[in-house]
């Protein structure tokens, strides 16, 4: 990377250099790229290195590949530009995948003796992080995100834990009604932006003090690299943060890095069809008799829809909904033409999966977790309900 790339990168903390209002589109292509230089390519290669010529005293930005890399800055400075357009003063770290950034917040924020509030009905790897958080000496609350359960979980706690909408079951809490709360008691907040991405949410202007993201889903959305991102406001928090990454060393591949920030310049265009067809798909599935508890929050009468639609511009790319019988479900999948049997979601191509085939999600047997990716809308469609009908025989 040349010199003058290298000086922008040491002042990616300064406000966003898009104008203001500019679109999300035109912002997500050109998040995090340096300033243009004669010759170079648009967006930098790679940089694969352990160790940087330093000679004399350890200033500047590269020193060590543990700590610091240019192709980490560039795409830490393209979340930061999404996550919060316009705001100085905004810090973005890149982790090895979404729970390595996860725990990072995690582990860095709470000693022992301390409280945190998690949800119940959150992500399957939660409760393992909870059980080494327990062994930590930390006490561990939970409350399921729907319902404003949190509130009555917050006196003395030192961090809230929120992931809305919720993994897998789409429930929507009050981000900027909780964050008041949890600050009034002295406790910090950390929001899972993962199934919402920043152009679907932004938890850092309803308040929080962390967003806190898995990158290997929609934010990257070809299912093929694992990447977690933190993004809060600089200070001890934040440099507690980079500590723990540091000392972990849960950092991502110059390459994954590299796929990455090429990724998000597409984020927009695959977020609004995917935003799209996944409301096709719901309404499509709202009348048919074989499915029950379907959910998604830009559905006018899903449960989340009004709060949702207070704190959300767009609503995800994940439909659930509970087949009556786990073999009714699995004959589901076994049909589907245009929708791989996989886990993880966001991705370009539709994924589905039988949720309760894992571990740690309290789900029906025939609940089914659909990832709508960016097929044609009317195929994508056709296929889900041609494979309801086979899977009835």
């Amino acid at each position: 990377m040349n010199d003058s790339a290298a000086h922008d990168l040491d002042d990616s903390q300064k406000e966003s250099r898009f104008p203001a209002g500019v679109g999300e589109g035109t912002r997500a292509v050109r998040a995090g790229l340096p300033e243009p230089v004669k010759h170079e390519p648009t967006l930098p290669g790679p940089v694969f290195a352990a160790h940087f010529h330093l000679p004399g005293d350890p200033t500047g930005p590269y020193t060590y590949g543990r700590d610091e890399n240019p192709t980490w800055s560039l795409l830490e400075r393209a979340i930061g530009e999404l996550e919060a357009p316009g705001q100085g003063g905004v810090e973005t770290l890149v982790f090895a995948s979404g729970m390595a950034a996860i725990s990072s917040v995690l582990f860095s924020q709470l000693r022992a003796g301390d409280a945190v509030v998690l949800p119940s009905d959150g992500y399957q790897a939660l409760p393992l992080t909870g059980e080494q958080l327990q062994a930590y000496g930390i006490e561990v609350r939970t409350a399921p995100t729907g319902g404003d359960a949190q509130f009555d979980a917050l006196d003395g706690a030192r961090l809230l834990w929120i992931e809305s909408p919720s993994n897998p079951g789409l429930d929507v809490c009050d981000i900027r009604r909780l964050v008041q709360a949890a600050h009034a008691r002295g406790a910090l907040v950390a929001v899972d932006n993962t199934l919402a991405t920043p152009l679907g949410q932004r938890p850092l202007a309803l308040g929080a003090d962390f967003s806190v993201a898995s990158g290997t889903k929609q934010l990257t959305g070809h299912g093929d690299i694992l990447l977690g991102y933190v993004a809060g406001r600089g200070g001890e928090a934040m440099a507690a943060v980079r500590r723990w990454r540091k000392i972990v060393g849960a950092i991502p591949g110059p390459m994954e890095a590299w796929l990455a920030h090429r990724s998000i310049a597409t984020l927009q265009l695959r977020v609004d069809r995917q935003n799209a067809s996944a409301l096709a798909l719901a309404k499509a599935l709202r009348g048919r008799p074989e499915v029950t508890g379907l959910r998604y929050p830009g559905l006018p009468d899903d449960p989340s829809y009004k709060t949702a639609s207070q704190q959300m511009r767009r609503y995800g790319c994940v439909v659930s909904f509970t087949l009556p019988t786990r073999a009714r479900a699995e004959r589901f999948l076994d049909a589907l033409r245009l929708v791989d049997d996989a886990t993880s979601f966001g991705g370009v191509r539709s994924t589905a999966e039988r949720r309760g085939r894992w571990v740690g999600d309290a789900v029906p047997e025939g609940f089914i977790r659909m990832s709508v990716g960016t097929e044609d809308p009317e195929d994508l469609v056709a296929d889900v309900l041609r494979a309801l009908q086979e899977s009835a025989r």
